[in-house]
């Protein structure tokens, strides 16, 4: 077993596509694991707003155009592909200015060989992007920037580019619904509320919007806040961070880089002594 370690402690984990991952990290790190996939990624029902936007790019209407994800932008190319327009879209594309959040939006933008023109430096949130399309560019005032949505909308950056002058678009390519099957998450709830974990996992925003709305449906909403409060919270990034804080929740834990296996590695050397000062308090 590692140096660092959750010494039994219980773990809850609401990630959804990595869930096996996380369960296995939490077990090599000593601590028991309780999944519960808080979303599921589906694709937007009706792909007029996509195609809209692509045949607009092609036309000429984009000076920048913004990438969130990876997997939007794969998204949002399938559905360029079935209209036949792959290849116009991506010549449209390689004639204005791009711009990627985060590594893996920036990977698949160089699959498809779209030089990638402002890049957001870490901690790889809006905030950082915005500033660098600033320096970038000079000014945002004027320019019409498409904004690749992420499931969740980000009101905070549409909202800050609106203020600096530019036009802004968004496209939203996918969304995040809750899972088919709740009950894992209802007895997430359940569990934290009754005091039977001890440390709380969370890697996306979405994932505490779903937790608290499945909360409120069993009107346990200020019992799970309260309770997440005396169990140690551990969030990926400052983004996640800020969507807990939001919601009244203290985060204990923030890794340095936003990377899962740092996430675990952490909550698993600091939840217990965090535990403990705070039985001696």
């Amino acid at each position: 077993m590692p140096s660092s370690s959750f010494d039994g402690l219980r773990v809850l984990s609401l990630e959804s596509r990595r869930s096996a991952e996380i369960a296995r990290l939490i077990q090599t790190y000593g601590g028991l694991p309780f999944s519960a996939p808080a979303m599921r990624e589906v694709s937007v029902d009706e792909n007029q707003e996509v195609l809209r936007f692509a045949r607009d790019l092609m036309d000429g209407s984009f000076d920048v155009v913004v990438f969130f994800t990876g997997v939007g932008a794969r998204i949002l190319l399938e559905a360029v592909a079935r209209e036949q327009l792959q290849e116009r879209f991506l010549e449209a594309l390689r004639k204005v200015k791009v711009a990627a959040r985060g590594p893996k939006p920036q990977a698949v933008l160089r699959e498809w060989s779209v030089p990638i023109g402002v890049t957001a430096s870490e901690p790889h949130t809006w905030r950082e992007l915005l500033r660098n399309l600033e320096q970038s560019l000079g000014t945002l005032r004027g320019q019409r920037i498409a904004v690749q949505e992420y499931g969740a909308s980000n009101p905070e950056f549409l909202a800050a580019l609106g203020e600096r002058g530019a036009e802004v678009r968004a496209v939203s390519v996918y969304q995040w619904a809750l899972p088919e099957d709740l009950t894992p998450l209802r007895e997430a709830v359940s569990r934290v509320i009754a005091g039977q974990l001890d440390v709380a996992l969370f890697t996306t925003g979405v994932q505490i919007q779903h937790f608290f709305k499945v909360a409120r449906e069993m009107k346990r909403e200020s019992e799970l806040r309260a309770a997440l409060l005396e169990i140690v919270v551990a969030s990926i990034g400052p983004t996640t961070s800020a969507a807990l804080r939001a919601e009244g929740v203290r985060v204990d834990i923030e890794p340095a880089q936003g990377k899962l296996g740092l996430l675990v590695k952490e909550a698993a050397e600091r939840s217990k002594p965090l535990i403990s000062s705070r039985t001696r308090d």
